[in-house]
């Protein structure tokens, strides 16, 4: 499987072709996990189901093409969301994307877990998942919790939980707060993604 390169095409079209559109047509960056990947929350209505960009009936494949050809494919411009954040999938609109499909059901079930977990955590809070780093989260009880698919602390999909504060003690790995690898969370099962949460929320209190 190609990870790195899967997790950065995806990247890409969560940040250039669903929420910059959304962004300058809907005013919000949100996104939401969908079955198969991710999608908008509000116009345009776009998602990703594993290798396929959808809107409405059509299902566009993202392999050889570019966040540009994409967006173009579903009648939106592509380009990241203006002023709101300096970080993102580094990504140009006009280069090739390369997503591996195993990798894709990696991230997807990574982020179903995330998502599951997340709303048996804090149910009165709507999990996002957010363009810039590309990680599906909830704040509740001053702490931040939630799944990245990857980045340059771990090059593979984590959980995580960043408290209001600094803590100490061996529980808090990461300069962020505590991480898990999502394939030591029993290959990413929501009952045990929530067990960390919940053992995270005590140690954050």
């Amino acid at each position: 499987m190609n990870d790195e390169a899967t997790r950065r095409s995806l990247h890409a079209v969560a940040e250039l072709v669903m929420a910059g559109p959304q962004y300058r047509r809907s005013g919000t960056i949100r996104l939401f996990v969908r079955p198969g990947g991710f999608g908008t929350v509000t116009a345009p209505d776009l998602r990703v189901d594993g290798l396929y960009l959808v809107a409405g009936d059509r299902r566009v494949p993202l392999a050889g093409r570019s966040a540009a050809d994409l967006a173009a494919a579903v009648g939106v411009e592509a380009g990241a969301p203006e002023g709101l954040y300096h970080d993102g999938c580094g990504v140009k609109p006009d280069e090739p994307l390369d997503a591996d499909p195993d990798a894709a059901r990696w991230l997807a079930r990574c982020w179903a877990a995330g998502d599951a977990a997340l709303r048996q955590l804090a149910p009165d809070e709507q999990p996002i998942l957010w363009p810039e780093h590309f990680d599906v989260a909830v704040s509740t009880g001053g702490a931040t919790f939630g799944v990245c698919p990857g980045d340059h602390f771990f090059p593979e999909p984590y959980a995580y939980v960043t408290p209001p504060t600094p803590r100490g003690g061996p529980f808090w790995n990461a300069p962020f707060g505590a991480a898990r690898l999502m394939r030591d969370l029993d290959d990413a099962r929501p009952d045990t993604v929530l067990a960390f949460f919940i053992e995270g929320q005590q140690h954050a209190a």
